[in-house]
């Protein structure tokens, strides 16, 4: 398997869809669609075999870099066979991991969950009933598999907040470790992709009554703006979720300490109390 270039690996609610959109609109780059094949994490879809995935990159021109984004590669317990899957089909791919603050990545996937009716309960209780919330935040947990494999060179550290504050500087770090040929640019009118916070909660019927066309054309013809503002804001959270104190301290605690294993790779120390801080002042050695 010579496809694809290079994968974004993640992480889950970090602007991964926002980087893979950039990349797509990239003169020679190819971006899979879907954006999240999932092939190397997910059972029934690795079951379609290699020719389905290969074919993800048929309309690939001879000199396209191609590439794919599925954040289940870094969902660790969930998905323990992906690296290895991957490291059988695919010798040297390079890879971009997409970090944010964990707790807010935490807080953003618990919306998400919501919206999708997979998590009904506060978030307080939520972090005790649905490991995933902190452990898709261990990122030195998911990123050891690769430096293991591949070695920590293979992975490119981006920050989602870096890309918010300057987005160009951090397509030309992409660019540079993909071995792309001459200058990307960020398309500023692109709008941000997979917002949590915009998500109508799912409910049966949810793909025919809101997703259809059909539907679209008929609630807009037939019933009034103001009902339907009504009727959205009862499917939509109102209040940011808030964690406890004791919430947040076990948060941290076990965050702060995956974040040690990252420290030689990043070449800084990080905490989750630091993580703003510690970011802006790396930002010349991260942006250039």
């Amino acid at each position: 398997m010579t496809k694809p270039d290079f994968i974004i690996i993640g992480a889950m609610k970090s602007a991964t869809s926002m980087v893979h959109e950039q990349l797509a609109l990239q003169s020679h780059i190819y971006m899979s669609n879907p954006k999240e094949p999932n092939y190397f994490s997910d059972d029934d879809v690795y079951q379609l075999g290699d020719a389905w995935y290969e074919a993800l990159f048929n309309e690939c021109k001879p000199d396209d870099l191609c590439g794919e984004s599925s954040t289940h590669y870094t969902k660790l317990p969930d998905y323990s066979l992906t690296v290895s899957r991957m490291k059988s089909k695919i010798s040297s791919p390079k890879f971009i991991y997409i970090m944010r603050h964990p707790i807010e990545r935490l807080i953003s996937h618990y919306m998400h969950q919501w919206s999708q009716n997979v998590i009904k309960c506060d978030i307080n209780d939520a972090i005790g009933k649905f490991p995933e919330l902190i452990s898709y935040s261990c990122y030195g947990m998911q990123m050891q598999p690769y430096f293991d494999v591949y070695g920590a060179d293979a992975v490119l550290p981006v920050f989602a907040e870096m890309i918010k504050v300057e987005p160009q500087s951090q397509l030309d770090r992409i660019s540079t470790h993909i071995g792309y040929e001459g200058r990307m640019i960020w398309h500023e009118d692109l709008k941000p992709q997979n917002v949590s916070k915009q998500r109508l909660r799912a409910f049966k019927g949810y793909d025919f009554l809101v997703k259809s066309k059909l539907m679209t054309h008929l609630r807009r013809k037939l019933i009034p703006q103001s009902i339907r503002n009504k009727v959205k804001s009862k499917l939509t959270m109102q209040q940011r979720p808030e964690l406890t104190e004791a919430s947040l301290q076990k948060i941290k605690k076990i965050v702060d300490e995956d974040f040690k294993l990252l420290s030689t790779w990043l070449g800084f120390s990080i905490t989750c109390d630091t993580y703003h801080e510690v970011i802006s002042k790396q930002f010349n050695l991260l942006g250039s």
